[in-house]
């Protein structure tokens, strides 16, 4: 197997109304408008938003994240309603484990988008990337057990609870909060299809 770096894949691809991209530089200003209008939303399940302070600080994470794309070791993305540049949220494979492959795709919406499905979208198109065009074996998502949407997004497209665990993480409040791990493997999207 080639090391992941030398790995050639599209940066970007579309679905029916998402360009799905790798982050570039530039990216700064408008990942920082995203993440400050749905911080209410994005901040009782993820620490990250607070990072996002000023429009530099979502540059640098852009950057990072452009770094880390081609390296291989993160696979960050940008979801944009295709022929505009606002930014509905981000997804991607993290967590990732070449030798298998397999990977976990996280995700958010920004506040004005919520509700049209875009994020479903983008779920879709990726898992699809991640087993057609990257070989994956598996494809997981993890969520806090009380972040609804999140579980609504993974049923519906089409992942399958494999468990919770149990006061697996500590939330942003300080309590204990469980993992749920819904996952897709070939044989049970082909089956599903």
């Amino acid at each position: 197997m080639k090391p992941p770096i030398l790995m050639d894949f599209p940066e970007s691809f579309e679905t029916e109304r998402l360009l799905i991209r790798s982050p570039l530089p530039g990216d700064g200003h408008e990942l920082h408008a995203a993440v400050r209008e749905s911080i209410d939303e994005l901040t009782p399940w993820m620490p990250w938003p607070k990072e996002h302070r000023t429009v530099d600080d979502s540059e640098a994470s852009a950057r990072r994240a452009r770094v880390a794309f081609l390296q291989r070791s993160e696979l960050r993305l940008h979801l944009y309603p295709r022929g505009t540049d606002t930014m509905v949220g981000s997804s991607g494979l993290q967590g990732i484990d070449w030798k298998v492959p397999k990977f976990e795709i996280g995700y958010w919406c920004r506040t004005g988008f919520r509700g049209r499905g875009y994020i479903t979208e983008a779920v879709l198109g990726i898992t699809a990337f991640a087993f057609d065009t990257l070989s994956a074996k598996r494809v997981e998502i993890r969520c806090d057990s009380r972040n609804h949407p999140s579980v609504r997004v993974a049923q519906r497209a089409g992942f399958l609870l494999e468990g919770t665990l149990q006061n697996n993480e500590v939330g942003n409040d300080g309590s204990a909060r469980d993992t749920l791990i819904f996952a897709l493997t070939p044989e049970h999207r082909k089956a599903s299809g």
